[in-house]
């Protein structure tokens, strides 16, 4: 039950921590390494969900509410811009729908 939310934590930290990597060279004129750097991490991020116990689509539709309640949290600790009580809300909905994709029964 922990792996896959293990795997999901890693693949968004590379999504976004890749991805953030290069919006700091494009939009805040910040080294050409540090986006060669953050493609190699997005690189990472292609390949951790490999890993998952589940087929493709089920993965990755569960992994957009991970990736979505981990942008909440990087942009609250990163960027310092606090989630309101409406993004915590939708965090939260989101998240219940990964469960229900990820831990229901299945016939």
């Amino acid at each position: 039950m922990f792996q896959p939310l293990l795997l999901f934590i890693l693949a968004g930290l590379c999504e976004i921590g890749g991805g953030y990597l290069v919006w700091l060279t494009l939009r805040e004129g910040k080294s050409i390494w540090l986006a060669l750097l953050g493609i190699l991490i997005l690189g990472l991020y292609g390949a951790v969900p490999t890993l998952q116990p589940t087929h493709f689509s089920r993965a990755y539709a569960a992994y957009g509410g991970i990736f979505v309640a981990l942008s909440l949290l990087w942009g609250w600790l990163i960027d310092r811009i606090r989630p309101d009580k409406l993004d915590l809300l939708g965090g939260l909905i989101i998240l219940l729908g990964v469960c229900v994709i990820m831990y229901s029964p299945r016939r």
